[in-house]
């Protein structure tokens, strides 16, 4: 036990979970919280965090709920006064609120398009410049998961404007991470496949959740939990040596489809 404590432990930590209150944020706020961290849930909803706090309490973990604007530069820095000011310091920043749409794209509005980009992109540039200049103002040795996308990587869903945002956070994750590196801060993108969630239900019709299926060998779509793992290692001792990549977790569609 020891010697998994010393890999995985995150005693004494700080995480700041942007997009907590969502499934798998949510989940992985949860197995930072196991693993002895101290989360702040940011997003939207009261009720959501209240209900996810609640089971991380119950399980021994430390957590609280934040709401602020993530979407602009004065919020994630009220975001990071408040964090300090509550727990001191802050040594792990998951980048993860998302949005989506399913629109054809020759029928794209601008007001779409800014929305998701706002969410998506900036709101992770933004932070990575806020929590960064946080992070090397201090000597913090720190990690920095922001979340990526399977359609980031390859057009699979006709969800254009979502994939082309998620592939400009793969690219701003691949150069904060060479930027970065000297001053032991790990920048890494997690890259979920296919695991229903608040913002792709409504893209997922039976027809594409059937062609899904035939590309994934292991037949199902992801569990929220299951990024629980992945999470551990790039936020801990365990990752030490891992950063500018991207880990995909999507039960093998990857490797049937590139």
């Amino acid at each position: 036990m020891s010697y998994l404590n010393d890999l995985f432990s995150l005693q004494g930590k700080t995480a700041v979970v942007i997009g907590g209150t969502g499934e798998l944020c949510g989940a992985m706020a949860t197995a930072l919280a196991g693993a002895g961290a101290e989360v702040v849930l940011v997003g939207r909803s009261p009720d959501k965090a209240s209900a996810r706090l609640e089971r991380i309490h119950a399980a021994g973990g430390k957590g609280y709920f934040l709401n602020e604007d993530i979407t602009s530069r004065e919020g994630l820095q009220k975001l990071l006064a408040d964090v300090i000011e509550k727990s001191g310091q802050c040594d792990i920043l998951i980048n993860g609120a998302g949005v989506n749409a399913a629109t054809p794209f020759l029928e794209i509005p601008e007001e779409e398009y800014d929305q998701i980009f706002a969410i998506n992109t900036k709101a992770v540039f933004l932070a990575c410049q806020v929590f960064g200049k946080y992070f090397l103002d201090n000597g913090r040795a720190a990690a920095i998961i922001n979340m990526g996308s399977m359609s980031g990587v390859i057009p699979l869903s006709r969800v254009f404007t979502y994939s082309m945002s998620k592939a400009a956070v793969h690219n701003i994750s691949r150069n904060l991470a060479r930027e970065w590196a000297t001053q032991n801060i790990r920048v890494n993108t997690l890259v979920p496949g296919f695991f229903p969630a608040e913002q792709n239900r409504k893209v997922l019709t039976p027809e594409r959740v059937e062609r899904i299926m035939g590309h994934t060998p292991m037949k199902r779509f992801g569990k929220a939990e299951e990024l629980a793992g992945v999470t551990l290692l790039l936020a801990s001792n365990a990752g030490s040596f891992i950063t500018g990549q991207e880990i995909i977790v999507d039960g093998g569609y990857a490797a049937m489809t590139i």
